[in-house]
């Protein structure tokens, strides 16, 4: 996470101002736990509960991270397929965008008729999830090639897979490294809400029965819990991104 927070002192600043006038606005107004803790309940509860929690841990980030890494996957061979065969393009542009129009908390029920409570319907949520930025960003970057770079590929004679991984290829890895950071964000999320729809353990699992026993601290620790590991995964991604794309970070410095 260090990479998300690497701009200096600022952003800390802010994060402890956050949580000093939340802890001040709690005790000032006498707020009561259930309706909304104070940070220092909440951090409290963290530690005396751990036991409780960690292995939701464990099987949300196992969920989140496969979910990501096939939904990537699948979201690159998609872009890499419409943009070798232009006739697919124009005809499945348009389902693409359909994909994500139909609502998650919609679709997930039916996911649970047809496949059950097990691992794989939880699994295409995130991947339905996930492809689409890496699918739409990746289509962009392979498209926005300078023209004068192409002409000079085609003038030295390369044939469409040398344009394709010299020219084409390095060209989209800005953009789908944009799309991959977008999808990390939704990973962990779509994560805990497929468990939310059935699930024996999971942060989802953790935070519905907590809310159901308006353990308000716990819910708070939930949420917490989701923003660092989604922080962490995005860090993650930065981090490679920034050892692939050298060409881009030089240019940056």
């Amino acid at each position: 996470m260090i990479t998300i927070w690497n701009k200096g002192w600022k952003p800390f600043l802010v994060l402890l101002l956050f949580f000093l006038f939340w802890e001040g606005i709690t005790h000032f107004q006498e707020i009561p736990a259930w309706l909304l803790p104070a940070p220092s309940i909440i951090f409290k509860e963290a530690v005396t509960s751990y036991p409780l929690f960690l292995p939701d841990i464990g099987a949300t980030l196992k969920l989140a991270v496969t979910g990501l890494l096939l939904g990537s996957a699948i979201g690159f061979l998609i872009a890499m397929t419409l943009h070798l065969i232009p006739s697919l393009r124009n005809a499945f542009y348009p389902f693409l965008i359909l994909s994500q129009n139909v609502p998650i908390i919609v679709l997930a029920p039916l996911l649970v008729i047809w496949f059950g409570f097990g691992f794989f319907p939880k699994l295409i949520i995130i991947i339905l999830v996930c492809f689409f930025p890496v699918t739409i960003a990746s289509l962009d970057g392979f498209s926005n090639v300078p023209r004068e770079l192409m002409h000079y590929m085609r003038m030295s004679g390369a044939t469409r897979f040398q344009t394709f991984a010299k020219l084409e290829l390095p060209n989209a890895l800005p953009p789908m490294f944009s799309g991959l950071k977008i999808a990390v964000t939704y990973s962990v999320m779509g994560a805990v809400i497929s468990e939310w729809l059935g699930a024996e353990k999971g942060i989802g699992v953790f935070m519905t029965l907590s809310s159901s026993a308006f353990r308000t601290d716990r819910v708070f620790i939930a949420i917490f819990i989701i923003i660092f590991f989604s922080m962490l995964l995005y860090s993650i991604i930065v981090m490679i991104e920034k050892n692939v794309i050298k060409w881009k970070v030089k240019g940056e410095e």
